[in-house]
């Protein structure tokens, strides 16, 4: 099997996902912008062979990379990055080699928020009150509809980036101001927790692993009012939750695909869709899969991809926690304190890259406990302010 990996190098502990490829027995060729004798030795190691391009967005230098390695290996079967900033570069490169996967059919509908609302309400899951906005007076229509505060988003954004909560008529003028030039979604501000549906799907759309987090809060407020963030995973999903996101993934027709899927807790048992994503969660959530379950999702995925494979017994025997710390805080226990007195809940202290960091911190401590007094307690004590 012959698989092209883009971007092997980024995030950092991505290079696994390639590492397992390799020993399920697939060709995995890489494509990147470093040196070769630049990438760290753990992705070399998982790659079998590397093609360098200048320029990764230079689309002509992504077609005579895979060009040359159809000639040497043969049929592409996979061309995959498990990264959202590239999900339309890999559909372009599936419809030009006949690979399968996301399409360019496919693309607007998981990358469009507009788009997304239509799929969430196939799935019979509550949306926010909202619309792709062109004008000052489009944006003032949808607010006679529903007030404020709205958000407005990039249509086809990734991430938080660019996204802004408007309270008032001076916000709205400001925003449109200094409006990037694209598409805007609007919509209403809805107050609720951050869930989300995470997990791994099989060619034909069944779930080979599926867990739940709540958010401290969402990244929109993380990043703008460079706030510390933590989430955890749930070990029981709660059944109204699994629910509709089992529906999405029907609904999205996730096949041989990570998921991301966001809502709004607004009530018990009642939720509101947020937004899809068509790949692993972000940061270090691949890893607390890991940690929760004593599994290895790497290898799972691998393995489901070179040999169709999609039985994992697991259990969540843990919830598996992500506090972040930021450099421009002051906290009252170092990090010292922090191993000293929880190091036994410890599983991995991560220093996150710079372009990541506004959402997620500048180091991210990564624990786990049976019991969710115990997460709470080192939350706390984690993100206790110097007084």
């Amino acid at each position: 099997m012959n698989i092209v990996y883009l971007s092997p190098h980024f995030p950092p502990h991505y290079h696994r996902f390639c590492r397992h490829l390799k020993q399920a027995g697939a060709n995995v060729l890489g494509i990147g912008d470093p040196q070769y004798d630049h990438l760290a030795i753990e992705v070399r190691d998982s790659l079998t062979e590397y093609f360098r391009i200048d320029d990764m967005h230079d689309y002509d230098a992504l077609l005579r990379a895979c060009g040359f390695f159809t000639h040497k290996y043969g049929k592409i079967d996979r061309f995959e990055s498990l990264n959202e900033y590239w999900l339309s570069t890999e559909a372009r490169i599936r419809d030009d080699f006949n690979i399968f996967g996301v399409r360019g059919r496919d693309i607007d509908d998981i990358r469009r928020k507009s788009r997304m609302k239509d799929k969430f309400r196939k799935a019979g899951v509550p949306v926010p009150r909202g619309r792709v906005v062109q004008t000052m007076e489009d944006a003032r229509e949808l607010i006679r509809e529903t007030g404020y505060p709205v958000v407005a988003k990039p249509d086809a954004g990734v991430g938080a980036l660019d996204t802004y909560r408007l309270d008032s008529d001076e916000d709205l003028v400001n925003f449109f101001a200094g409006k990037p030039a694209v598409e805007y979604m609007m919509e209403e501000f809805i107050s609720g927790a951050i869930y989300s549906f995470d997990g791994l799907a099989d060619r034909n759309g069944n779930l080979v692993f599926h867990t739940a987090h709540t958010f401290s809060q969402g990244i929109m407020e993380t990043v703008n009012e460079a706030r510390h963030i933590y989430y955890y995973s749930l070990r029981e999903i709660p059944p109204a939750l699994e629910a509709l996101g089992r529906r999405c993934i029907m609904a999205f027709e996730v096949k041989e695909r990570f998921f991301h899927i966001e809502f709004f807790q607004t009530a018990p048992d009642t939720y509101t869709g947020l937004e899809v994503n068509m790949r692993p969660p972000g940061g270090f959530t691949t890893d607390m899969f890991n940690y929760a379950c004593d599994i290895d999702i790497y290898r799972v995925w691998a393995e489901l991809l070179v040999h169709r494979r999609t039985e994992l017994p697991y259990t969540r025997k843990y919830h598996c926690c992500y506090t972040s710390r930021k450099n421009n805080q002051r906290y009252r226990h170092g990090h010292e304190d922090i191993m000293i007195r929880y190091g036994d809940f410890m599983v991995q202290v991560a220093s996150v890259p710079g372009v990541f960091s506004s959402a997620l911190g500048d180091i991210g401590y990564i624990f786990r406990s049976a019991k969710l007094d115990d997460i709470f307690e080192i939350i706390n004590f984690i993100h206790a302010p110097e007084t």
